[in-house]
């Protein structure tokens, strides 16, 4: 669907799907789930000094995202980033400072993330990524990845934790049904757009299971590196991939209106 005539129009907003999106959208997991535990525990933000710091900071940053006029690797991947920390306090600040359940907290977010799919859709008729050149587009877009990340982190901790599944065992099973849903796009033609939101709700459950088992004790089933180090290694692969990226432009949409 073509954007309204009268409706504000931009470059895409939003990288080409190449496996460097995929490699920084789990290294932008990882942190979320590792930096907003840093924040709070190593630093002493404490949870809502932690949530109002990074909304703060995210608010600002997606400020400069809507006024931009094309994809910018460092402003989007950056926003990617504090989403993704802000999507994990949500959830950590229903289940502690609430009480609210994970159970609870899954269910409510995958209500949320339907609705915005479905109020998205029904207004520009495509939840392709590539189809984000309007205002309006972009903020359902943005709405959708706050929830996938709140989401992940509900639902990651709720198997991982809750269900005593493990860190390691979620990390594989996260994995491989994301291996079966590329396998099913590639040779079962299962739906492009439909394919990419399923893989990238699933990242987050995947990003945060590797942050954990990697973070955490290893009397907890962790590895024990600790938030320090797994999120300063983290930053720096998203920040060395993200310079990679704007150098080689690999990752410029090459047209601003194609499906995925």
């Amino acid at each position: 669907m073509q954007p309204t005539p009268t409706a504000e129009r931009f470059l895409s907003k939003v990288p080409e799907i190449t496996i460097f999106f995929w490699i920084i959208k789990i290294l932008c997991t990882t942190v979320g789930e590792t930096a907003a535990d840093f924040l709070n525990t190593n630093l002493g933000f404490g949870l809502t000094g932690t949530s109002l710091v990074m909304s703060l900071l995210l608010i600002i940053v997606l400020f400069f995202q809507f006024k931009a006029k094309k994809y910018i690797p460092n402003l989007y991947w950056l926003a990617v980033v504090l989403i993704s920390v802000v999507g994990t306090l949500i959830t950590d600040n229903l289940t502690d400072n609430f009480g609210v359940s994970l159970i609870t907290t899954t269910v409510a977010f995958s209500i949320a993330l339907a609705a915005t799919f479905f109020f998205w859709h029904k207004s520009e008729k495509t939840l392709s990524i590539h189809s984000i050149t309007t205002l309006k587009r972009e903020a359902f877009y943005w709405l959708a990845i706050l929830f996938t990340f709140a989401l992940g982190t509900a639902s990651g901790d709720l198997i991982a934790e809750s269900l005593n599944v493990g860190y390691l065992p979620s990390t594989l099973m996260f994995a491989g049904v994301i291996a079966l849903v590329t396998l099913a796009y590639k040779y079962l033609r299962l739906n492009a757009v439909l394919a990419f939101w399923i893989a990238y709700i699933l990242t987050r459950p995947l990003g945060a299971s590797i942050g954990d088992y990697l973070s955490q004790a290893k009397e907890d089933g962790g590895l024990g590196l600790g938030t320090v180090v797994t999120t300063a290694v983290f930053l720096v692969a998203i920040i060395a991939t993200v310079i990679y990226l704007a150098v080689s432009k690999k990752d410029i949409p090459v047209s601003a209106q194609r499906d995925i």
